[in-house]
């Protein structure tokens, strides 16, 4: 079904489990795909022999689009203006998207979804532990949380991992799931810090949403209830969505089978014991019979990353911080929404190395496209 249409259909092809499974379900199915892969020209980045690895296996009809890391950065405008809201994964979509539809392909199978449906991220381990652990901590009175909370505080180092850990020990007597927090760039007490006078009626409806997707997992098994949320969540909301406005921006049709209907209500089905069990995906590889060669299997996973914590610290560098200024911030599109000294404080907690690269990265990118689209907070 992923197959029809008018003209040819190309696959992305990372060189990881999801793409490397889609080449092998065509080719057992008799079709030979064209296979295109972005490469690096710096090593340093590239990934090149994974997909090649793949692409020699099944005898694809190959294609390696090469690019530079300025090749990147100067489409990261262009990418910012075909954004319709803001999104900080969106550059890297944006990027592929372009140079597939350049190298002549107008319909292309991407193995998006793949993570959530079969269980790939780490989340699906860390979560299910997490929760056993905050229920023991709901017979701790609050005063102990608090204290063990501001001892942890105390003791460890300040980074976005510790910063997590100890608002899962307390949040003001308020808890968060969990997964929430495992997807949270800012955690609450950072956020009072960053904006200024929201209405409690915007921050209530944000929470209501988590919590409306938080109750309709809860019936569900660890695993799956993981499963649930990083798929009506992060999947919907970030990559789907970036996905389809970004490939569309470029005249690009992009199919995810992967996440077709029935296959995501089958396995969301299976007892999530199922999917956890040593070999990454282990449903999807052993579907596969052996198909996928070990190294590809139990590679580290990475996907389609650019190599954003070092342009950041580099080429990117002056760009970004000329834009998270106080003063640029304060004179800006974002004066009423953010505190201009705050971000400017959470570039230098980066530059210290207190907070990763995700955090400057989202409020530039908010700022360009506010800037570049002319919008108001």
């Amino acid at each position: 079904m992923q197959l029809v249409s008018d003209v040819p259909v190309g696959v992305f092809l990372s060189g990881g489990i999801d793409s490397s499974a889609l080449v092998s379900i065509l080719s057992r199915g008799g079709v030979t795909p064209s296979t295109f892969s972005i490469v690096f020209k710096e090593a340093d980045f590239s990934e090149a022999q994974h997909s090649r690895t793949i692409a020699s296996i099944f005898r694809t009809d190959h294609h390696e689009i090469e690019v530079s890391q300025s090749d990147v950065m100067a489409a990261i405008p262009d990418a910012l203006r075909a954004m319709d809201l803001p999104t900080m994964d969106g550059v890297n979509t944006y990027f592929v998207s372009r140079e597939t539809r350049r190298a002549g392909v107008k319909v292309a199978l991407s193995g998006l979804g793949g993570d959530e449906v079969f269980a790939g991220y780490s989340s699906f381990r860390t979560v299910p532990r997490i929760e056993r652990l905050t229920r023991t901590l709901n017979h701790v009175p609050s005063i102990g949380l608090n204290g063990m909370a501001s001892l942890f505080r105390a003791v460890t180092s300040e980074n976005d991992q510790n910063r997590k850990l100890a608002l899962l020990m307390f949040n003001n007597g308020e808890r968060i799931h969990p997964y929430f927090v495992s997807r949270m760039l800012f955690t609450p007490e950072q956020l009072r810090k960053l904006l200024r006078n929201i209405p409690a009626s915007i921050l209530e409806t944000a929470a209501a949403s988590q919590q409306d997707s938080l109750n309709r997992a809860l019936r569900l098994d660890p695993v799956n209830r993981v499963s649930y949320l990083e798929s009506r969540c992060y999947m919907l909301n970030t990559l789907l969505r970036d996905s389809d406005v970004m490939s569309m921006s470029q005249g690009l049709e992009l199919r995810v089978p992967l996440i077709d209907h029935e296959l995501a209500k089958t396995v969301l089905a299976l007892p999530g014991k199922w999917k956890l069990n040593g070999t990454p995906k282990k449903l999807l590889v052993n579907s596969l019979e052996g198909s996928l060669p070990d190294k590809i299997v139990h590679r580290s996973k990475r996907g389609f990353t650019l190599p954003f914590e070092h342009w950041i610290r580099q080429e990117l560098r002056s760009e970004i911080e000329t834009v998270l200024t106080a003063r640029r911030i304060n004179e800006g599109p974002l004066a009423p929404l953010l505190k201009g000294l705050e971000v400017a404080r959470i570039w230098e907690a980066f530059l210290r190395g207190s907070v990763s690269w995700t955090r400057p990265w989202s409020l530039y990118v908010l700022q360009r496209w506010c800037e570049l689209q002319n919008a108001t907070a």
